[in-house]
């Protein structure tokens, strides 16, 4: 805006005085017009778009309504264009603001300003990670394909949680899903964003790193947040990340089972079977189903006539699924999501 505004002045338009060239409100029109593209010239020169490939089996809308991400800060989401945003913090660099869009065979990635090539690769890989392009989803569309009720899911390339580029991220926003609204849940994840991220050139700001939650005090997260009972667990899981105590982001390169990995994660003050077995999901382990008020009341409607049913009839539903249960249920139960292709 400002840089619109030193063209206009510029231009020494005024609208009194002795002064005020006698021109028609065309060319004021005309004048405008040169202006905005000018700047919007300028804005696409330092900006860059990255293509990146994608096997045929991807379904873009599918991955990013796969579940409430897509809607948190540092997130956002354009449904009248489909085009995800993306405030990404970079090592070593200035947070960068993403423009994600599904294309033929590729994603395309729209960046806020100009990247080297080391950068570009960073923002490849973490998309990818977003995305889950590299995960191994071939299993899970074999095992549904041989389902009728389910074959629609490798048809429509579902299946493919959107996450963060941390497993930390993931682990705080699930965290602020438990026990409240969907609407608490975007108030507290925004706060965290809006006081503690990084800001980048265009004023948007990344999601806080664990060294910034760290730095903190537990007044902080009980009085400007508003997490509730989840500040003291902010602030304990910030510390120990900050000090090197834990590390969160292994468990997405665990070779251990995943029940002693559940097990591990519910470690963490605030985590339940629910978070737990969410986060899982993101983590490429389906086996848990995650069951929550919603999940047992959208499978009343789906599967068992409106008529509640209580979990043990719904894990075994889904047990022939066997270790892909849990994303199989997740995908039965938001079908509605997107409308089908006729």
């Amino acid at each position: 805006m400002q840089r619109l505004s030193n063209h206009f002045n510029d231009l020494h338009l005024t609208q009194d005085g002795d002064d005020a060239p006698d021109r028609p409100a065309q060319f004021y029109l005309l004048t405008w017009k040169k202006v905005l593209v000018h700047e919007l010239n300028h804005q696409k020169l330092k900006q860059m778009e990255i293509a990146i490939p994608v096997s045929r089996d991807f379904n873009f809308r599918r991955t990013v309504r796969s579940h409430g991400w897509c809607e948190l800060l540092p997130f956002s989401f354009n449904e009248a264009t489909w085009t995800l945003t993306r405030v990404l913090d970079l090592a070593e660099s200035q947070p960068v603001t993403l423009e994600i869009k599904g294309r033929a065979r590729a994603i395309k990635v729209i960046t806020s300003r100009r990247l080297n090539k080391k950068q570009e690769a960073e923002v490849t890989r973490h998309v990818r990670h977003m995305f889950r392009l590299d995960d191994e989803i071939g299993i899970f569309y074999r095992l549904m394909a041989g389902d009728t009720e389910f074959a629609w899911i490798p048809s429509q390339g579902a299946g493919r949680l959107l996450r963060s580029p941390t497993v930390f991220e993931d682990l705080v926003k699930m965290i602020c899903t438990t026990n409240c609204s969907w609407a608490l849940t975007e108030k507290m994840v925004t706060g965290l964003v809006n006081y503690l991220g990084r800001e980048g050139t265009d004023g948007q700001r990344t999601f806080p790193t664990p060294q910034a939650m760290a730095l903190m005090p537990l007044k902080f997260y009980r009085d400007e947040i508003r997490t509730g009972y989840r500040a003291p667990y902010f602030k304990e899981l910030a510390d120990r990340i900050a000090s090197g105590s834990l590390d969160v982001e292994k468990w997405i390169k665990s070779d251990l089972p995943t029940d002693v990995l559940k097990k591990e994660i519910k470690q963490v003050k605030g985590v339940g079977d629910y978070a737990a077995e969410n986060l899982l999901k993101l983590l490429g382990r389906y086996d848990g189903l995650a069951l929550d008020s919603w999940t047992r009341a959208k499978f009343a409607r789906v599967r068992n006539n409106g008529r509640t049913a209580n979990d043990k009839k719904i894990a075994r539903y889904y047990s022939r699924f066997d270790s892909w249960r849990g994303l199989a249920l997740w995908c039965d139960l938001t079908r509605d999501w997107l409308e089908e292709p006729t």
